[in-house]
């Protein structure tokens, strides 16, 4: 099973660290640019880069899983041999991945194949995962208007208490704080409770400004 896989060193690095079935090869490429000549490829994953309507075809309708956490397949307007992934960096190593897919049959199948674990999940903005994530640094900042730690003391909190590999604060340099301030907004689009915290929202300001 031939596997392309557009990404970068980080994003490499934790796909060779899963568990995988042998008879898997990865090839890596660095853009999608390259994707024509993996025309024997089985199926695709796409880590780094958007992706526009017109290399939709580029893939002739084999399994494509895009790094897509915020956006919705229905809301690019994907076909439906497309799927959704979280690819931010800390998740693509975890044996089981989250999915929201247009075919779920075919994704199954091609997990199977893998060796890895899936669990299907409705195709909403953060999905699961990155949204109680986000949830967490955006509670953790709050915590921190109020004084009640500090953003050290929280982290080891986190980790000691939950058993989580990084705390709120590491996890938001991991990630980057665009991409969690943007699905808290999309999220508090719908839902109160993702409400952007006034600290979280001041620090986006000030490293939009520079």
């Amino acid at each position: 099973m031939k596997v392309t896989v557009v990404a970068n060193v980080e994003q490499q690095k934790e796909i060779l660290l899963k568990k995988t079935n042998a008879d898997v090869l990865f090839v890596f490429i660095n853009s999608l640019s390259d994707i024509n000549a993996q025309d024997d490829s089985d199926i695709f994953l796409l880590l780094t880069e958007e992706i526009v309507d017109k290399e939709f075809e580029a893939f002739k309708g084999k399994p494509v899983f895009i790094n897509l956490v915020i956006e919705t397949l229905e809301q690019k307007k994907m076909p439906s041999n497309f799927s959704r992934i979280n690819g931010w960096p800390g998740f693509l190593q975890r044996q089981v991945w989250e999915v929201a897919s247009n075919d779920t049959t075919l994704a199954s199948k091609e997990f199977k194949d893998l060796g890895w674990g899936v669990i299907f999940v409705k195709d909403e903005p953060g999905l699961i995962a990155a949204r109680v994530i986000s949830m967490i640094i955006n509670e953790a900042f709050f915590a921190l208007k109020e004084n009640v730690s500090t953003m050290e003391e929280i982290d080891l909190a986190m980790k000691l208490g939950t058993n989580y590999p990084y705390g709120p604060f590491e996890w938001l340099d991991k990630i980057g704080l665009q991409k969690i301030y943007d699905l808290l907004s999309d999220l508090s689009a719908m839902d109160k409770r993702y409400s952007v915290c006034f600290l979280l929202q001041k620090k986006y300001l000030e490293l939009s400004s520079q």
